[in-house]
């Protein structure tokens, strides 16, 4: 809620300040500060009435900042002025208020400065599925830059130029991760257990800020789709927006994606044909046998030494049921038991994680590790249960969007390893890939303290000298594959 003009929100806060404020004044809109402090100014300073009826309001104008991407700092300060502390405030709305304002700073030259944007993303980070806030502030900013903006399990902004029937889109993800950040710098999160130690509070600047360039100077003729994914981390993100039918409502030709790589040199762009990120499944391994005294194991079935037997057993299919080379890992991550100080476990679980570049290998596994499970449970006489489930599947660049890509970074003058090795991370922007053809390209986050720290490291920190590269080489990116027709070049009218 934003007040249209200063004038009726002083009249309205005289009318109504012992009627209820926080209910009368919803149909208002709140927009200037000074509005809020001329309201403590009517209402006073110290009663009972005056305190409740201003935190009230101030948890309407906070609701109301956070959409609209105003500066809130002030608002904590005209509070503690009248003797409140926002005691009262909900964590999301304490949250709201350590968010500095990440709107355009001339939105009539619809410009953003990208660090201030990138460093209020990483304050407030927030877990898959609940990227709320997030969401709403991206929103704002793709609306106020004069996009199209639909709102699902993600967001997506529409900036259309020409006649053009090409479109393209362009990904990122918003998630973070639930980690206890270990930062010293004056931008750490502000939501204990959660942090942006992937880069994807990075991801989304360069995107707004391409988004920004293009649109002030949209030099090429097509249809140009940001895509703003949820829960990337958990690998359901890209699999839900495909399940909204954002591709049916939104078909595009081809789909691209930006993921930053730490210790590699800043700016150094990386890619490849084919498979370049690993698929990533989880299994399950529940044995069931007898337990017993720890003095007399012959009376029971151990468990505990049947799993260690699977475990080793494991390793083998690595080692020689595969192809060398083939990429894979097969890790045990977990092994639980219910066995006590002097009690021989009847029951064990085995957890763990399989990378794979292949869905053929990952296929194969599947089957090897079910068929050494129950083979060693059928010797030793206790029952089994194997579960295995792929969380990611592999990403598999297409061939064009990939030389696209190589294309334009090397029109931005950044170096360009045009074939590098595959990753063993998982990335869900496969789905989009699977979907339509695409290409995951890699950017170098620098090699020096926490820029080179390790991806899901506590004291990660993206690279903010990244920003201006990689928001040119999204829009260098789209002026390449929706280039104007010949004899148009330049023309925006």
């Amino acid at each position: 809620m934003i007040f249209t003009e200063k004038r009726s929100a002083l009249n309205t806060a005289s009318k109504f300040r012992n009627r209820g404020l926080h209910r009368q004044l919803r149909p208002y809109k709140v927009r200037h500060l000074h509005s809020f402090r001329d309201l403590m100014m009517i209402l006073g300073k110290g009663t009972p009435r005056s305190t409740e009826i201003l935190t009230n309001f101030a948890e309407i104008f906070l609701c109301a900042a956070s959409r609209n991407l105003l500066q809130t700092y002030g608002i904590k300060h005209n509070l503690s002025q009248c003797g409140l502390y926002c005691r009262s405030l909900s964590q999301e709305h304490e949250i709201r208020i350590a968010l500095p304002p990440i709107i355009a700073k001339d939105v009539g030259m619809k410009t953003i400065d990208l660090i201030p944007l990138r460093r209020g993303f990483h304050r407030a980070p927030e877990l898959g599925f609940a990227e709320n806030l997030t969401k709403a502030r991206i929103a704002a900013i793709l609306t106020e830059l004069g996009l199209e903006v639909f709102e699902g399990v993600g967001v997506v902004g529409l900036l259309k130029q020409g006649s053009g029937n090409r479109a393209i889109g362009l990904r990122a993800d918003m998630d973070a991760l639930p980690i206890f950040e270990t930062s010293t710098h004056d931008y750490v999160s502000q939501n204990p257990g959660a942090m942006h130690a992937c880069g994807h509070d990075g991801h989304m600047t360069m995107l707004l800020g391409a988004a920004a360039i293009l649109a002030k100077d949209p030099d090429f003729d097509g249809t140009v789709v940001f895509l703003f994914q949820p829960n990337e981390e958990h690998g359901l993100g890209a699999q839900a927006m495909l399940d909204e039918g954002i591709l049916e409502r939104f078909p595009i030709q081809e789909v691209y994606a930006i993921h930053n790589l730490p210790g590699a040199p800043l700016g150094q762009v990386s890619t490849r044909t084919g498979q370049i990120c690993s698929s990533e499944s989880l299994f399950e391994i529940i044995i069931e046998g007898q337990g017993g005294h720890a003095s007399m194991p012959q009376m029971g079935r151990d468990a505990i030494t049947i799993g260690a037997e699977i475990v080793q057993a494991l390793q083998t299919i690595v080692s020689r049921k595969l192809a060398p080379g083939a990429g894979v890992v097969v890790s045990v991550t977990e092994f639980i038991t219910n066995g006590q100080r002097n009690v021989l476990p009847g029951q064990a679980t085995l957890k763990g994680d399989v990378r794979a570049r292949m869905p053929e290998d990952r296929e194969a596994i599947a089957k090897l590790m079910k068929q050494i499970s129950e083979g060693i449970a059928a010797a030793h006489g206790v029952s089994i249960s194997v579960a295995f489930n792929t969380e990611f599947i592999e990403t598999i660049n297409a061939s064009g969007p990939t030389q696209a890509v190589v294309e334009a970074a090397g029109a931005q003058g950044l170096e360009t390893i045009p074939n590098r090795e595959p990753m063993s991370f998982s990335e869900d922007f496969a789905h989009f890939c699977e979907a339509v053809p695409g290409c995951l390209l890699l950017i170098g986050n620098g090699q020096e303290g926490p820029y080179g720290q390790p991806l899901h490291a506590s004291n990660y920190d993206f690279n903010d000298a990244l920003l201006p590269i990689g928001a040119a080489l999204w829009t260098q990116l789209v002026r390449d594959r929706l280039a104007k027709p010949a004899g148009q070049q330049g023309d925006n009218v």
